[in-house]
């Protein structure tokens, strides 16, 4: 196989992992999210800053069992090389603590070795989800950085308490 050869399918077979990660994540199976990630797996998103490992996949079942009114699209997953691939999505559900709708535009960005994700970061503005989540106080404030770290704290805690269980 020709090098530009090897290198497509190495790009193709990782745009079908970030297909099969957002398959799962629409379907809410956690676990089929959880395979397309290596064992050693760091996340990041403005929420939960940075996680690894465990933390990652307990966060994703945390959020996959809490899911009300879920959908999620995901499109334009695009390979920049053979080790690093891009891809929108958008989430929409309501947030459980508030029972307000969120609707979650994101780009992920993903850096992939041997058909697993390695490398997961997400980007979106907290202060548009703050202000979702929260309504008029979250609107208001959710600029600031007092705001920021408070749903970040909050969002840490609750992920604590979900991998003691």
């Amino acid at each position: 196989m020709q090098k530009g050869e090897e290198n497509n399918a190495i790009q193709q077979q990782n745009e079908q992992t970030i297909r099969n990660f957002y398959t799962a994540f629409q379907q809410l199976d956690y676990a089929g999210m959880n395979r397309c990630y290596a064992d050693e797996i760091v996340f990041s998103d403005p929420v939960f800053m940075v996680l690894h490992n465990d933390e990652v996949r307990g966060m994703w079942e945390m959020l996959c069992i809490n899911a009300e009114d879920f959908t999620l699209s995901f499109s334009n997953i695009t390979s920049l090389d053979d080790e690093y691939a891009t891809c929108n999505w958008t989430a929409s559900y309501t947030f459980s603590k508030t029972g307000r709708k969120i609707i979650n535009h994101a780009k992920a960005f993903m850096k992939l070795k041997d058909g697993k994700i390695i490398e997961h970061s997400d980007g979106f503005r907290l202060s548009y989800w703050i202000a979702q989540a929260l309504g008029w106080k979250g609107r208001l404030f959710g600029w600031s950085g007092y705001m920021k770290r408070t749903v970040q704290k909050n969002a840490r805690q609750s992920l604590t308490a979900f991998l003691q269980q």
